[in-house]
């Protein structure tokens, strides 16, 4: 016969956990907008990287013309899985230069090192060269009033070990956020500088120019996608500074707790480069990470970037 011991369980000790904490339990991994209509691929393969975010483009050589049905698929694609990846497309930066532009003008960033052209950026981490513009969670240029619609990057020379670039889903990130949270951020907006994000490594007098040409400027907490609908966190460490209308405490801690979600792994995906291979972001729906694992060797690669539209 078996005893059950009714009495009632002892009170636990006092132990309170920090607010704003992440804690674990069962997550939403909604990789689709609600009533968005999933149809097959018709011209490529894909291959999915992560549960919400990430897949590879198998079929195509980049290198040849890019017909309007062909642009609308990947289209569909990137915004299904907010950033693709292409192996081994090996394309001159006129070629990666014109496939970018099937989605709308280049951008030009003359705070970072130019290519073959000034809408090419040029990352070059030879041998011994200072880490910079790499390990932080951020999206690209959302100092600016139209930040960045996406990217293109294709690695020129990888590293034999190391060397990996990560993304995170962002609307995945909102989508978990508590619902006091969101109550909060409802209809916020945050101030983004570019200083922040550059002071780290270069000197003030190389910034000071570029004051009037970037001045800080405000965009939403939670950005609505232009093509999906989907509300999406939009801030990160390297150039959110504050949220408006907050004093400095209470926009500091709000703001680390919305910057850590970029952190979730079920959020991200991570991708191993070799050589000649291309990622296409979505930069209103991701955040990314270039990991900075791999000294002593060499790590260059080049992106062009696609002028984007103002956050709402």
């Amino acid at each position: 016969m078996t005893v059950v011991d009714t009495t009632p369980a002892a009170a636990l000790r006092e132990a309170t956990i920090p607010p704003d904490g992440m804690y674990e339990g069962a997550r939403v991994l909604r990789r689709l907008p609600e009533e968005w209509e999933e149809r097959p691929y018709e011209r490529f393969e894909v291959a999915p990287l992560g549960r919400v975010i990430g897949a590879e483009i198998r079929g195509l050589d980049l290198s040849r013309p890019l017909e309007p049905a062909l642009r609308e698929e990947l289209n569909r694609a990137l915004l299904e899985w907010k950033v693709i990846f292409f192996r081994g497309q090996h394309l001159t930066p006129e070629q990666q230069r014109g496939f970018a532009r099937h989605w709308g003008e280049l951008e030009t960033n003359p705070l970072l090192a130019a290519g073959s052209s000034e809408d090419v950026v040029r990352f070059d981490k030879g041998s011994g060269a200072t880490p910079t513009f790499e390990n932080i969670w951020h999206t690209d240029v959302t100092f600016r009033a139209r930040p960045a619609l996406g990217a293109v990057l294709q690695l020129r020379e990888v590293p034999p070990v190391g060397g990996d670039t990560m993304w995170a889903d962002m609307a995945a990130a909102y989508d978990n956020l508590p619902a006091e949270v969101k109550e909060r951020i409802d209809g916020a907006t945050a101030v983004h500088d570019f200083i922040p994000g550059f002071a780290r490594f270069y000197e003030p007098e190389r910034l000071a120019p570029f004051q009037e040409v970037f001045p800080p400027v405000e965009h939403p907490v939670v950005r609505t996608h232009p093509e999906t609908g989907r509300r999406m966190l939009f801030v990160n460490t390297s150039f959110t500074t504050r949220i408006t209308g907050m004093e400095r405490e209470e926009s500091d801690r709000l703001l680390s707790f919305l910057c850590r979600q970029a952190h979730v792994p079920e959020y991200q995906v991570r991708f191993h480069w070799q050589p000649g291979d291309i990622a296409f972001w979505d930069n209103r729906a991701t955040q990314h990470y270039a990991v900075n694992d791999y000294a002593p060797y060499p790590r260059v690669a080049e992106r062009v970037a696609i002028e984007g539209d103002r956050p709402f």
